[in-house]
């Protein structure tokens, strides 16, 4: 197995992500931790049927389950975010925590609706904007966490070098 090192040939401390690059992930960390917020919001105390797909006792235990594990991943890409703003160190640790919190409870998740048959929309209109509000939250949480550590691990030498 190869040893993974800043010394890889692939990473150069020279090489810094662009004002681009950074501005859309603290854009993407912003977006995913305040979206966790509003999620949690509506949930329990607006209205929890704008996100349900399932109206069961054992789907909203497994959804009732999840706060604290999404509010850790809100937490992480909220410190990332602030972190590479200021240009610190920091954000590296920030980031590979958020991008691997978001991946697990996108697996949890995943898992949770296929063997339970949650995307299978009901014949309401509704259950069909619930269904593609999961599979937003779905996709964005796989491919998000997946960009975030992407981006992390490719820049990490420089992120190394800050402070």
């Amino acid at each position: 197995m190869p040893e993974l090192s800043q010394s890889s040939p692939s990473v150069s401390p020279s090489v810094s992500p662009s004002q681009r690059g950074r501005r859309a992930m603290i854009g993407l960390l912003w977006f995913g931790s305040l979206a966790t917020l509003a999620y949690w919001v509506i949930w329990f105390g607006v209205d929890r049927s704008w996100l349900a797909t399932a109206d069961t006792p054992v789907y909203y235990t497994f959804e009732n389950a999840f706060p604290i594990a999404d509010g850790w991943m809100a937490v992480t890409g909220a410190l990332g975010a602030i972190a590479l703003q200021r240009r610190q160190a920091g954000a590296l640790l920030w980031m590979l925590l958020a991008g691997s919190a978001a991946l697990y409870l996108a697996g949890m998740d995943v898992l949770f609706d296929l063997e339970n048959g949650i995307y299978r929309a009901s014949a309401s209109a509704s259950g069909v904007a619930n269904v593609a509000v999961e599979l937003f939250i779905n996709v964005g949480c796989l491919l998000g966490g997946v960009a975030i550590i992407r981006f992390a691990w490719r820049y990490r030498a420089h992120f190394l070098s800050l402070d």
